[in-house]
This record gives structure tokens, sequence and C-alpha cells, in this order.
């Protein structure tokens, strides 16, 4: 039965409709989304452990940290094996991250939730996240962006789904948990099933993707695509690279900077945005005239700008190139970091207009760079060298909330800041943005001395 899962067994058979591929991929990402929703439940674990914020916290850090990692080391393997075992070996981990995390939470030992949801869900997000996404590329040669912008479109818009489910969840099985409020916590036998029920229901949801993908025959095109038309693009190569050729390469690199600095802006209001709106509009007693259930409907908000940006803005991206879409979101993103700063107190309309488009570029970031690197280096091995990429990711994960609480500590306790305290960490991810928009201009093709040959290309498939 496992040897269906080969790569073999999943070439696509004539007339198959690539239509298919992205609710495919979509099943997968729409489920490891879900790892922005960890916050929903994120005080009911520190009641529940009788820990502090930072303790909890760093599930959320080990999970992203290992999605960097095993993307990275996983990719050529992903690459090896096919979209279909990697989906299957992404749906195990994933699942089985939740199961040992409820073990945690049931026996009160909070290493294994960082274990379970940290560590192994952390692979399974890894290696989730780079397979569908180098398939669909392969698909879609003659429209990557809107192709991963489809795919990686889910995965910022799985909280949007799993945050609402998890608060109903907990209040089915805690009738005393009251997700309304802000200081409600859930028991911990509500969390052992809520892990329980969410790993079962994404591992069924996941098998719909392993079960519907396919790879294309060898040499399929679409009809009536050119392949001259895109090398005729800027920065586009019909040429291969391998994933060991690409990070030799100054372009893999300018372009992890890149990376780097536009996931380390948005992510650092992405993991504040409840008690950052709060903070921003307080009256002259210090109460915050932004109510907590609105401050609920703004992480929602932002959510589908999120979701939205991945699509949109990636498929622009074909339309006006990748490089140019790239200056739209640092340059871009520069002007509203600093007007968010400047004006962004000034009404709840104004704040949330800015905080949504800033989100919109952190998210269509992430929809744009599989097809930066189908343009820098070919489709050969792009899924393991975006898999490489992604340690970029794992680096921001790090980096964004540590800018950001390292500021807010210094200026003083939670509840008690106003818009002024955020002003040096947002004129910091300004700075940092300058960066990466140096490094974007700064990308150039990569030279013929990287690019494999036919007959290098055989041995490394065989």
């Amino acid at each position: 039965m496992l040897s269906a899962l080969d790569r073999e067994q999943s070439v696509a058979p004539p007339g198959f409709s690539r239509w298919l591929i992205p609710p495919a991929a979509l099943s997968v990402h729409l489920c490891i989304g879900q790892v922005y929703a960890t916050s929903v439940y994120k005080n009911s674990l520190i009641a529940h452990f009788d820990v502090g914020q930072t303790a909890i916290g760093i599930i959320f850090s080990i999970a992203i940290v290992m999605l960097g990692l095993s993307a990275a080391l996983g990719g050529t393997w992903v690459e090896a094996n096919g979209p279909r075992k990697a989906m299957f070996v992404s749906a195990c981990f994933w699942a089985s991250g939740f199961a040992v995390s409820a073990l945690g939470i049931g026996t009160g030992q909070l290493w294994l939730v960082y274990l379970g949801y940290g560590f192994l869900g952390g692979i399974g997000l890894g290696i989730g996240y780079i397979s569908p996404v180098s398939t669909l590329i392969k698909w879609f040669p003659d429209r990557p962006g809107l192709a991963t912008g489809l795919a990686i479109m889910g995965f910022g818009g799985g909280a949007l789904i799993a945050s609402p489910l998890s608060r109903q969840l907990l209040s089915y099985y805690d009738p005393a948990y009251d997700p309304s409020v802000s200081t409600s916590v859930a028991s911990g036998g509500a969390l052992v099933a809520l892990f329980l029920t969410l790993g079962a229901g994404y591992f069924v949801i996941m098998m719909f993707g392993v079960v519907t993908v396919r790879v294309p025959p060898e040499g399929w095109a679409p009809e009536g695509f050119d392949p001259a038309t895109v090398a005729a693009k800027p920065l586009v190569t019909t040429a291969s690279v391998s994933a060991a050729s690409a990070i030799r390469t100054g372009s893999f690199w300018l372009l992890w900077i890149v990376l780097f600095c536009n996931v380390t802006a948005g992510i650092g209001i992405l993991e504040q945005a409840s008690p950052m709106i709060q903070d921003f509009f307080r009256d002259d007693a210090g109460v915050s005239t932004v109510a907590v259930s609105a401050a609920a409907g703004f992480v929602g908000v932002l959510s589908l700008f999120n979701m939205a940006g991945r699509f949109v803005w990636s498929s622009t991206s074909d339309v006006i190139g990748r490089k140019r879409m790239y200056l739209v979101y640092l340059g871009g993103g520069m002007i509203l970091y600093a007007l968010l700063a400047s004006v962004g107190h000034a009404a709840v309309w104004l704040f949330v207009l800015l905080a949504g488009l800033i989100l919109s570029f952190y998210g269509g970031g992430f929809a744009t760079v599989p097809a930066y690197l189908r343009d820098l280096f070919g489709t050969f091995q792009v899924g393991a060298i975006h898999g490489r990429l992604l340690t970029a990711w794992a680096a921001a994960g790090v980096a964004g909330p540590l800018i950001v609480n390292g500021f807010l500590d210094a200026q003083g306790k939670p509840g008690t800041l106003t818009a002024s305290a955020y002003r040096p960490a947002l004129f910091t991810m300004v700075g940092l943005l300058a960066v990466g928009l140096l490094a974007n201009l700064l990308i150039r093709p990569v030279p013929e001395r990287f690019h494999e040959t036919p007959a290098e290309e055989k041995e490394a498939v065989a």
C-alpha cells in the first residue's frame, strides 16, 4: 500500500486537469496554517502549566525554527520522492505533534508539548509547506505567481478557520470557558480534547491532498505555452540549477536577506496584533477604547489581508515581474511602517488599513518567493532550493518577536503601553526593510557556470 505513495505512482494520466492541484495544495496549507492560531489557547496553556508567557511562546518559536530546518534539510528528499509521499509524511508528523502535545497537557509535562507541537509539528510544517509549492510551479510554468499564491493563500488563511473553530471546540469541551472574555481559560481536559480533535481532523483533510496530488509527465507543458516567452523576461531562466549550486550563488543569499527582512518586519505586527491596537488607543485614564472583542476581530481582519495579499500580489508579480513586486513590498512597507508609527494613532480605521496593507505585503512576500526562485534557478530542484531559503523564515520567526518585545519591555509593562512605546520598534522595521530593498536591487541572473547539463540533471534524478 505504501508503494502507492512513490513518485512513479503519482504521474498524471493523459487528460488530467492541472486545476485539481491547487485544491490538493490548499488541503495541506489550510491545515498547517493553524500554527498562526496558537494565540487562541495561549492563556489556557499558561494557566494550565502555571508558567510565564515566554515558556509558552517558545512552542511557536520551536515550530517555526523546525519548519525552516526541515524544509532546508528535507527539500532534496521531497524533490526525489514526489509530493504524494512528502504530503503523507507531513500529515503524520503534524497529527502526531498534536497527539504528543495532548499527552503532555494531560500529564502536566510541558516538555512533551515542546516535543509534540514544536519539534514534530514543526517538521510536518516544513515538509508540508514546500511539497505542494514545488509541484504547483511545475504544473503552472506560465503563471507561477498565480499558482503559488493559490496554495500559500491557504497557509495565511489557516488561522482564519482555526481561530474560531478552536474557540468553539474549547467552549464545547469546557462550558465554563467564555471565548469573548480575554481572561477566560479552558481546563486541561478541554485542551487535551481540542488537540486530539484537531490532530485527527487535520490528518483526514490532508489525506485528500495526498490522494489527489499528481506530478506532470516528463516533457509536459500547458497547451499553447511557449517556454521561449519565459526566457525573454529579465531574471528568468530556462536553465536548471541544483540546490547544491544555488546556495553558492550571490542571488540566493541576497534573496535570503530579502525574505528575512520582509518576514521579520511583518511578523512583528502579527505577533503583537491584539495588544497593539488596544495600546494605540487609550484614553486619558489609560483605559483602551478598543474592546477585547474588537481586538480579536482586528486579528481576523489581518488574517484576511494576509491571505488576500498572498493571492493578489503574487498574481500581480506574473505581470510586473518578481523583482519589481519586491520593490513594492519593501519600499511600500517602509512608507507604511513610518505612517503607522507617526499617524497610526489618529483613527482606528487608519490604523487597521495601514496594518492590513503591511500584512498583505508580508503574505505576498511568502507567495511570490517560490516564483522568484523559479525565475532565477529553474524548476529542476526548486522545492529543495525553496526549503533552504525558508531558513530565513526560521531566523525571522525568532528575530521579529525578539526585536519588538525587546523594545516594548524597555518601554513598560503590558497593559500600560501607548502608541509612542511602539515607535522605536516600528522605525527599526523601516530600517530593516531598507536593507531588504537594497539586497533586492542587487539581485542578478545566475551565471551560466552554475547551470546543470542535461547529463547532470538525469544523474541527479536517478
